[in-house]
């Protein structure tokens, strides 16, 4: 079996090439490798939403998978993605109930919006880092702590993929929280979508 690697959920760029995608970065862990993984507005908005550890007003699509997941006693035990092919990551869930072990193919941005919320590992094969990740400076990478890593990621959401509604639930939130630097940024946001209505 070809090495893998496994993989956690960095954050976002914005992807200029593709109106309304998304680059999901994910990172090497224990390495410095990065492998950007294009996904739609409504993948992004329902990732963001977990990496900033927020419930939506009403559970997302991926969230309703964790529940019916929860309620038939399933795991998720891992997350695969095998093959890159015309530009598209190919991915595969691989579940267990009981004894028994069952592999569905599935889109990569839902198979990671669902290992978010699982807490379900994430893998991809040696091959696909070796020909399609990036390679991050060492020191800058070294010298760069975990939990900076985490706040960093925090800062690169993108808040403008939230409708007004998600954004006041989170501004309110924020304040609750005393989080006043990301209730800055929502409050920005929210100002923004104000002022094109």
């Amino acid at each position: 079996m070809e090495n893998r690697v496994k993989l956690s959920v960095l954050g976002f760029s914005f992807n200029q090439t593709q109106s309304g995608a998304y680059g999901l970065v994910l990172s090497e862990e224990g390495g410095v490798r990065r492998l950007m993984v294009i996904v739609g507005t409504p993948e992004a908005q329902s990732i963001a939403f977990k990496l900033q550890d927020s419930a939506p007003p009403r559970p997302l699509t991926h969230d309703l998978i964790k529940t019916i997941l929860s309620q038939l006693n399933v795991t998720l035990r891992e997350v695969e993605i095998y093959k890159y092919e015309d530009g598209i990551f190919f991915s595969r869930i691989i579940l267990e109930q009981e004894d028994k072990v069952i592999q569905l193919e599935s889109r990569t941005s839902d198979a990671v919006a669902i290992a978010l919320r699982t807490q379900s590992p994430i893998y991809t094969t040696e091959q696909i880092m070796k020909d399609h990740s990036i390679v991050f400076d060492e020191n800058a990478a070294k010298e760069t702590t975990k939990e900076e890593e985490v706040e960093e990621t925090k800062k690169e959401i993108d808040y403008s993929l939230l409708n007004k509604s998600e954004l006041e639930a989170l501004l309110q939130e924020a304040v609750a929280g005393e989080n006043y630097e990301l209730a800055s940024l929502l409050r920005d946001e929210l100002d923004k979508k104000k002022n094109k209505e």
